[in-house]
């Protein structure tokens, strides 16, 4: 992928150009909206605006972005690239495998699923803040308008939830243009305050930092938690990296993004030299008054931007939880017939405004949410530098002391703003800890839970080799046409097919047992889609293989048989899938409450016909009880 999007064939500037504007558009609007509330943070909780401070805060600012962001982010992380694929979940595919693909490490897995789990906490507290503090601006336009901030707040959130099931095509051509729009204002608007005091850019020299952090000694660590905020919005960076590729993605930061927020940043703080009552929101005092109101606008657009790119990584990440085995079956509807990562979740859709409306409902303001924004983020960054390290050692053939400077490097910065946000615990931050706490343990439950199920069913079916033999010397009677039994096992008869031959006494004269299996990367070309196996007479495996972006699709998986031999007419195959009832088991190996838990998800999981894209019509159940 990064051969086609990362480094355009054949020196094609243009298209390199058209995917980094592209990538403004949609990569850069989270850590895009940071100006509108980071420097307010870190001065909203007593810290008096004297120089020395504005110029700490600036220069930590500074060089926070330039460290987590610019060397940790676009120069590290996005060398790990799945298969051209970014994100968490996409790392720790990477990361928690060796060479012939098997997992090797538990804390590695509960390390990614903990990150990944905290990202859904992020996908609900970016959209609140980031639109509630653009509303914001219509109170410092007009202060008797502090009522209407929070519905309207609601009501842009839920249109933008409303739309989401006509996709992002529809809206993405006006991404870049507005994002766009948005840096170079950034930029204007920092040049135009730093002419009034260029003394600000003093805060490039990083001893301003280190003698902020001095002199206020642990005072100065929780306003660490506020200086996070400017670099928020970097994982997205790299959890978009399959859809624009690294250097498209590098080249808008260079030229574009990096240099809009610098001076938009210091163009605040220039301000707060000149006027030290600014900081209750320098981001729009530093707008004309004749401005505010068509700011407000483009903030709001902006933050709205941002916030889709958290949805659509929300589905994302949701789509490859279900595909790696985390998550039941969810309803997955594409909105685009060219780009598979246009995804709509219908069901994360509505939990995700559900969430953040309780959050808007619940914090009112932008600077009540910032307490519950920091640990979402943080977490997750600690736990991409973990898993990056793990890949540099094992797949880049890092010397293990080398993996150590640059880990000891990475981690006492993100440790540090972890910390610093892990005190905000009390005043909001429990939130995003528990919404990630909660989807660990649904992903850990289902996963554990399926894997118990596989061995119940492994125990009560019959090994594939001695059910063939046994089939050669007895038969069973058998009559026309092809039965296709989905199975999750290589090696064991399906439950479905014992079933079949207790009940009807009967086989097809063709019998093809079938098996998904979801490769550790994100996708698997269509030529090598298929492994097609004769096992006896009329009896045949079938394994198709897909990528964690991939969605199943059986019917046309097995148009792909034709090329072996093998080719099915629709109308005259059946398949046959088992129902398990589940039941609580007498000796269980998971807590009864947990049992439970997992019980009622497979409830609402999606049916397999539907999933897989099988014809409702082709389809034969049969079920059985299974004791966990």
């Amino acid at each position: 992928m990064e051969a086609t999007l990362g480094k355009p064939a054949n020196g094609d500037v243009r298209r390199l150009v058209s995917l980094a504007a592209g990538a403004i558009g949609v990569v850069y609007g989270d850590i895009g909206t940071s100006p509108l509330y980071t420097i307010q943070e870190c001065f909203g909780h007593g810290l008096p605006a004297t120089p020395a401070n504005v110029l700490g805060i600036a220069s930590l600012v500074l060089w926070s972005i330039i460290v987590v962001v610019t060397l940790k982010y676009v120069l590290f992380v996005m060398r790990a690239d799945n298969r051209g694929e970014g994100g968490i979940l996409a790392l720790l595919a990477l990361a928690d495998q060796d060479g012939g693909g098997r997992a090797k490490s538990g804390m590695i897995l509960v390390l990614g699923l903990f990150g990944a789990a905290l990202f859904f906490g992020d996908g609900m507290i970016t959209p609140a803040i980031s639109v509630l503090s653009a509303v914001e601006g219509i109170e410092v336009a007009t202060p008797a308008l502090h009522d209407v901030i929070v519905p309207v707040t609601l009501v842009v959130l839920i249109a933008l939830f409303w739309v989401q099931s006509s996709g992002t095509a529809r809206i993405g051509a006006v991404f870049a243009p507005v994002m766009a729009v948005w840096f170079v204002t950034l930029a204007i608007l920092g040049i135009h305050q730093i002419g009034a005091a260029p003394r600000i850019f003093a805060a490039i020299n990083p001893l301003h930092a280190f003698a902020f952090l001095r002199d206020h000694g642990w005072q100065a660590f929780p306003l660490l938690g506020s200086v996070v905020l400017a670099v928020t919005g970097g994982e997205a960076l790299y959890a978009d990296m399959g859809h624009f590729g690294k250097r498209p993605i590098q080249l808008a930061w260079f030229t574009l993004v990096l240099p809009a927020l610098v001076l938009n940043y210091f163009g605040q703080a220039a301000l707060l030299l000149s006027d030290a009552g600014a900081a209750r929101n320098p981001f729009y005092l530093m707008v004309p008054s004749w401005g505010l109101v068509p700011m407000v606008l483009l903030s709001t657009a902006a933050t709205v931007i941002a916030s889709q790119a958290v949805i659509s990584g929300v589905f994302s990440l949701a789509r490859q939880a279900v595909q790696l085995g985390f998550s039941p079956r969810l309803e997955i509807r594409h909105t685009s017939e060219e780009e598979e990562g246009q995804i709509y979740i219908p069901r994360a859709n509505w939990n995700l405004l559900a969430g953040i409306i309780v959050l808007v409902v619940g914090f009112h303001s932008s600077s009540n949410l910032a307490a519950a924004y920091g640990i979402a983020v943080t977490g997750t960054m600690a736990t991409t530098t973990v898993l990056a390290l793990v890949v540099a050692h094992k797949s880049w053939g890092w010397k293990l002391w080398h993996c150590l400077v640059v880990g000891a490097f990475f981690l006492i910065v993100d440790c540090a703003f972890l910390g610093a946000n892990l005190l905000k615990i009390p005043s909001g931050g429990w939130f995003p800890l528990a919404v990630g706490c909660a989807m660990f343990l649904l992903m850990t439950t289902w996963k554990h839970g399926r894997d118990i199920l596989a061995r119940r069913l492994s125990e009560e079916s019959l090994p594939l080799d001695v059910f063939l033999a046994r089939q050669k010397e007895n038969p069973a009677r058998r009559v026309s046409g092809t039965a296709v039994f989905l199975t999750g096992s290589l090696d064991d008869v399906p439950l479905a097919l014992l079933l079949n031959i207790k009940h009807n006494t009967i086989i097809h004269e063709r019998v093809v047992f079938l098996t998904v299996v979801t490769e550790p990367f994100p996708r698997v070309p269509a030529k090598d889609r298929l492994i097609v196996e004769g096992l006896a007479e009329g009896f045949y495996r079938i394994t198709v293989r897909y990528g964690f972006f991939q969605e199943p699709d059986i019917p046309k998986a097995l148009r792909l048989c034709k090329a072996f031999g093998l080719e099915f007419d629709m109308m005259q195959t059946s398949f046959f899938l088992g129902r398990e009832t589940l039941i609580p088991s007498v000796q269980p190996e998971m807590p009864f409450w947990r049992e439970q838990l997992f019980m009622v998800m497979s409830w609402n999981a999606m049916s397999a016909t539907d999933f897989f894209r099988i014809p409702a019509g082709r389809v034969v159940e049969l079920g059985t009880q299974v004791q966990l």
